[in-house]
């Protein structure tokens, strides 16, 4: 196997691995599973669905690459940075059309296809450029930073659109203790 097909396999994982992800907190709710995964139907919270399920698959990616003896560089940059663009990438296109057709599941579905593609064209240019020793050493505390932010704003969420649960009617986590 080479990269490029890996890289395939990386997309159609991912976009499975979002629905796992989208109903984990669901399934098992507690403090810790906060912090990885949704637990409100908001914009926002939904954003750790592309970050998490990037970075779950990457452990199978990295396996997959080792097996494969496929060399590679910039593997923790790429994964920093593909799970962290993945939500703007999304949110530049979604939110336009969230504006004029509201929720439609297929459309952002689609959109999420999308961004999974776009982020692992991103990845296949990094792991092939040269190696950027000093990214690699940051990336994993960066991403360490990104679930802090994730965590802060589960749990004090600005009052406004992005974070806003339309379903459910509220910000951020439902604390059943109020």
């Amino acid at each position: 196997m080479n990269l490029k097909k890996i890289k395939i396999l990386a997309i159609i994982n991912i976009f499975i691995l979002s629905f796992i992800s989208h109903f984990m907190y669901k399934l098992f709710p507690n403090i810790l599973v906060s912090f990885f995964f949704p637990v409100n139907e908001s914009i926002a919270e939904h954003m750790k669905i592309l970050f998490t399920s990037t970075l779950i698959y990457g452990i199978i990616d990295y396996l997959l690459l080792k097996i494969n003896n496929i060399k590679i560089n910039n593997f923790k940059f790429q994964l920093f940075i593909t799970s962290t663009l993945s939500i703007p990438i999304f949110l530049i296109i979604y939110l336009p059309i969230y504006q004029i057709l509201k929720e439609n599941l297929i459309i952002t579905l689609l959109i999420m296809f999308l961004t999974y593609i776009i982020c692992q064209i991103i990845s296949y240019k990094l792991l092939t450029s040269k190696n950027y020793i000093y990214l690699n050493y940051i990336s994993i505390p960066l991403i360490i930073l990104i679930y802090i932010i994730f965590i802060i704003l589960t749990y004090n969420p600005p009052q406004i659109p992005l974070f806003y649960d339309n379903i459910n009617k509220h910000y951020g986590i439902k604390r059943t203790y109020q």
